[in-house]
């Protein structure tokens, strides 16, 4: 089941000179990493009930740096959190919904996420992810 918006990722081309934004805002960095399979780092950023995921191409073969030489830095994803991952994978393909991956794979934090395609979620990069116990 679908329990809310887990965080919003936005497309940067460096979290160093991102996050000063949001520092102004009041907020702070809580926790940086790479996530070597996604070719990005991501910086998580507490706001209230979720987060700003931001994301920074480790390299010019990144998903993330194609997202930033098209369109430039800016909302990327919007991620929902679920408590059961595997059934919504099969339950959204089953409603004609195109995923992006054959099966959940392991993204930030050790969650385990799927992506919806665009085409069939609105224009809108749909993120799912089931947090794992140890990944707080």
């Amino acid at each position: 089941m679908i329990e809310g918006v887990d965080h919003i990722g936005i497309a940067v081309r460096s979290i160093e000179e991102s996050k000063a934004l949001y520092e102004r805002l009041g907020l702070e960095v809580t926790h940086i990493e790479e996530v070597p399979q996604e070719l990005v780092r991501v910086a998580m950023i507490p706001c209230g009930e979720t987060r700003i995921e931001l994301l920074e191409p480790m390299s010019e073969a990144s998903p993330v740096q194609k997202f930033l030489d098209k369109r430039g830095p800016g909302i990327h994803h919007i991620c929902m959190r679920t408590d059961d991952i595997g059934a919504e994978d099969h339950r959204l393909r089953v409603s004609g919904f195109q995923l992006l991956r054959e099966q959940p794979s392991l993204g930030a934090e050790g969650a385990l996420v799927q992506f919806l395609h665009p085409k069939t979620a609105g224009g809108v990069l749909l993120e799912l992810s089931e947090p794992q116990e140890h990944s707080e």
